[in-house]
């Protein structure tokens, strides 16, 4: 018997949970059938009988992206919140989202090993089965910082890095991902230490996607690091199974479209297993721009393993952040953002994605890029220049400022010291980079003082959510849950397959029926777990 109605024909679509059947009534209107018997043929023997309109299995959340992904990670969504570093990717953001079936990655760059000890010990007491991640961030300027890393997470057992802003694979990342490779008693290949490559670029991709180098495993070998049998081993595992297309994201970007690197990495991926014969298939994932059912709902079409997200849980209350920061973001629009110098590869030229509206920081850290890269240190800065870093940025004299940026750089990577005192461009970098990495901390903090210096990571994917939410209870920063946003991000996604699959029938559905408007936890239960 079919149900008549419009809204019974949405509730039936957007019960996501259940298959839906649709028919046509007399009057052509669509319907809902509920009960009955489903005849193939021209002409049907019953007195009542409507014709077939279009039918759609069940679309649920947990069902999207790659079986293998969830089930090797221990996860009942493919769905992960991504590293922010500073700690803004929180330990209570990954205990969240871990409970809750997806992954979250602790935001460890930016910090010192003591802050990332004590991360790990909560983590790892509050989420015993290791359903989470720490990131690992590549280091060119502190190799000595980033070693240290990687000897922590192996001393404490981390089997999960996240590895960012890479431009070439490095000794403590190989060291990491071969340390404790063996066979088990099936004789495969084990290796308990895995990383979740984001990158955004092919070459860095091809790099991940291949097996370690041989002069990295000959110089663990010799380190006695790893023994010959195991570098042996690792010639045969890739540095990472999964990566993750990094598209136009908040933080380091290319500014990549995602339709253009999605398709591009996973074409990569299949050329990448053919040639070496993993036994575990490789996987591409997607990130950057995702903060909206449809962007998930064209990720997981384009054929993405799994989805990741960063900029909308910044935005969440559990984050690292300050609530002067969320409702900035609360607030934000997607032209709201340009390029900045980056303090981890401030020589390098390296630019990141940060928030414009309402912070001068993207301005002034341009001006001292601009300064670095025409002067040969602070004392050939001109009285306008120098005055204008003294009282606009430091807030004090550069011999204050170096006095303090030294003391900080004795305690985290003493050879950067040495290397200022020899070098006067050094010594300026370091005072710059000084300002750079304090805007960011700032922002963390909520410090009044310093609003218009804000360094809040965001990219355009702020704007879109906030334009989806409008109106609805996640508008309100404070109504901000990221289990509850990631769950809405899912099942609207799910919802928008499901629309779609139905349109290829040749069922137009009308305006505002189904639509994946935001829903609170227990509506949200009820059409995904009916």
């Amino acid at each position: 018997m079919p149900l008549d109605g419009a809204t019974n024909v949405g509730r039936a679509i957007a019960t996501v949970g259940e298959p839906v059947l649709l028919v046509y009534k007399d009057d052509g209107a669509l319907a809902v059938a509920r009960g009955g018997t489903l005849e193939f043929g021209s002409e049907s023997a019953q007195a009542t009988a409507y014709p077939m309109a279009g039918y759609a299995p069940v679309s649920s959340p947990d069902q999207l992206g790659d079986a293998a992904f969830r089930r090797d990670h221990g996860l009942r969504y493919a769905y992960v919140a991504g590293a922010m570093a500073n700690g803004i990717a929180s330990t209570r953001l990954a205990q969240e989202m871990g409970r809750a079936g997806m992954l979250g990655v602790f935001g460890a760059a930016g910090l010192s090993l003591e802050r990332v000890e004590a991360a790990i010990d909560e983590l790892s007491h509050s989420l015993p089965d290791n359903s989470y991640g720490f990131n690992l961030i590549h280091s060119p300027n502190e190799p000595a910082l980033e070693a240290g890393v990687v000897s922590l997470y192996l001393r404490r057992g981390i089997a999960l890095v996240e590895a960012s802003a890479y431009l070439r694979l490095t000794l403590p990342l190989v060291r990491y991902r071969v340390s404790g490779i063996a066979r088990d008693a099936q004789g495969r290949i084990v290796a308990p230490n895995r990383i979740i490559a984001k990158v955004s670029r092919v070459e860095v991709a091809s790099q991940f996607f291949s097996p370690p180098p041989d002069e990295f495993l000959t110089e663990l070998v010799r380190t006695r690091d790893i023994s010959p049998e195991q570098a042996v081993l690792a010639a045969s595992v890739p540095m990472a199974q999964d990566l993750t297309a990094e598209a136009d994201s908040g933080g380091h970007t290319d500014n990549r479209p995602l339709v253009t690197l999605l398709p591009t990495m996973l074409a990569l991926r299949d050329r990448m297993q053919v040639k070496h014969n993993y036994a575990a298939r490789l996987r591409v994932g997607a990130a950057g721009g995702l903060s909206t059912p449809s962007a998930l709902a064209a990720a997981f079409s384009m054929g993405a393993a799994y989805v990741l997200t960063g900029s909308v849980n910044q935005a969440c209350v559990e984050s690292g952040s300050s609530d002067v920061v969320r409702s900035m973001l609360a607030l934000a629009e997607q032209a709201d953002i340009a390029m900045a110098p980056a303090a981890d590869m401030f020589e390098m030229g390296v630019r990141v994605q940060v928030l414009k509206r309402g912070t001068m920081f993207p301005m002034r850290a341009a001006k001292l890029y601009e300064l670095y890269r025409t002067h040969a240190g602070l004392e050939s800065l001109s009285e306008a220049d120098r005055a204008f870093v003294e009282k606009q940025i430091l807030r004090a004299p550069i011999e204050d400022a170096w006095r303090s940026t030294r003391a900080f750089f004795a305690r985290r990577d003493p050879a950067q010291v040495e290397r200022a005192e020899r070098d006067p461009k050094h010594r300026m970098a370091l005072v710059f980079r000084s300002y750079l990495g304090l805007s960011s901390r700032w922002a963390n903090s909520g410090d009044s003082t310093r609003v218009m210096d804000y360094q809040v990571w965001c990219g355009p994917s702020m704007g879109a959510f906030n334009e989806w939410v409008r109106g609805s209870f996640l508008e309100r920063p404070e109504n901000r849950r990221a289990v509850l946003v990631g769950q809405n991000l899912l099942y609207g996604a799910a919802l928008q397959l499901r629309r779609q699959y139905l349109g290829a029938q040749g069922i137009q559905l009308p305006v505002g029926i189904a639509d994946g408007l935001p829903l609170e936890q227990q509506a949200l239960m009820r059409v995904t777990n009916p």
